[in-house]
């Protein structure tokens, strides 16, 4: 039994988030932030036994914010 998960979360094209687990075959998507916590449990409960379920789940948010202009 893995001690933790790991899922980036990312802001989907269309709006809201999709997270994916790092090693393992687990997606899932919601509107919000909040959301995206509860599916990401579901979704580790749904794809693990429950002896093989991780203890810790983390979630890392991906951002990307815009080049900063450096002047010479």
């Amino acid at each position: 039994m893995d001690k933790e998960i790991i899922f980036l979360v990312e802001e989907a094209p269309e709006g809201g988030y999709i997270a994916r687990a790092l090693g393992h075959s687990i997606f899932t998507e919601s509107n919000t932030l909040d959301a995206i916590r509860e599916e990401v449990k579901d979704a580790v409960r749904c794809h693990f036994d429950e002896s093989q379920t991780p203890r810790i789940i983390r979630l890392h948010l991906i951002t990307t914010t815009p080049p900063i202009n450096r002047r010479s």
